[in-house]
């Protein structure tokens, strides 16, 4: 089997290659055009969605305009005192309405008490743009709303120990988080701003499951970004996510980073966030459960 570098290393070249060959020899209606504007495409979540870091956007995934498609690659690790996670997948945007993605979270913990412990989670993401438009209509104080689901696997515990989630107190190992995003840019001023309601019943994400002894319901979470483009080039913000808590284990509380984000080009963007995850299983975790890192994010695409 390969090592992981080096299959993430394989997707990165194969798609950028793919982005500059044209999909039919007589067909160049079936070639992406790339026709949006450099940064509108975002960057992938940490599920796999086009948006920021850790919340997804009503932004739709790759260059591709009404009447093209694009897609990208990614691949983001974030290090906290006791966890490292490590996330990659893949998106597709369908005609700028529709966006399909699929991701990969691998959590371990590699320090402290809880060293050795290991949770996988896959995640199958669709969103659809609903009304307006985020660039083009400057006009207007309408954002683009787009409207997505992302359904999330848990694989279970292993390493340190082993078994389902719901050792943990989950009521369940897999769930759907629906959610309703609203996105403006305004150009005039190099902004971008971003609000996002999510209904989950996801702890911490869904890495610990879904729902648990203090509440097994969906709950209305408030999401939010805003961004600055310093240049064509670069963009530096931040994002706050709030949280469900639904396990008497963990004291699960709000999630918030600053980033900056890079685009040499269209084909790629590399993004540097500092990120608090707040308390994850305070009780056996260092630093009173606390968790904040560093946070790196490679993307290639078209």
């Amino acid at each position: 089997m390969q090592p992981n570098h080096i299959k993430y290393l394989s997707l990165f070249t194969a798609l950028a290659a793919l982005s500059q060959a044209p999909a039919y020899a007589d067909d160049d209606s079936m070639k992406p055009d790339m026709g949006k504007l450099l940064a509108t495409g975002g960057v992938s979540s940490v599920e796999g969605a086009a948006g920021g870091g850790i919340t997804p956007w009503a932004l739709i995934s790759g260059y591709g305009t009404r009447d093209s498609y694009g897609a990208n690659v990614h691949y983001t690790q974030l290090s906290t005192q006791d966890f490292r996670l490590d996330t990659y997948g893949a998106a597709v945007g369908i005609m700028d309405r529709v966006e399909l993605s699929i991701a990969r979270q691998d959590f371990k913990s590699d320090k402290g008490p809880l060293n050795g412990l290991k949770i996988e989670q896959n995640i199958v993401g669709i969103k659809i743009k609903l009304a307006g438009d985020a660039v083009y209509d400057q006009d207007s104080w309408m954002p683009q709303i787009a409207f997505g689901a992302e359904h999330k696997d848990n694989r279970g515990l292993t390493g340190l120990i082993n078994g389902p989630v719901t050792a943990l107190g989950a009521k369940n190992t897999s769930g759907t988080d629906y959610y309703l995003a609203a996105t403006k840019i305004f150009l005039d001023q190099s902004l971008l701003a971003n609000v996002t309601v999510r209904n989950t019943e996801a702890n911490q994400m869904g890495l610990l499951g879904f729902g648990g002894d203090l509440n097994n319901s969906y709950k209305a979470e408030l999401e939010g970004s805003l961004a600055y483009l310093i240049n064509k080039n670069w963009v530096v913000g931040a994002e706050y996510r709030d949280k469900p808590r639904n396990l008497s284990v963990d004291k699960e509380a709000a999630y918030y980073d600053a980033f900056v984000a890079w685009f040499p080009t269209k084909n790629y963007s590399i993004t540097l966030a500092y990120a608090n995850l707040g308390s994850i299983v305070a009780p056996v975790t260092q630093n009173n459960g606390k968790q904040s890192g560093v946070y790196l994010s490679l993307q290639a695409g078209f």
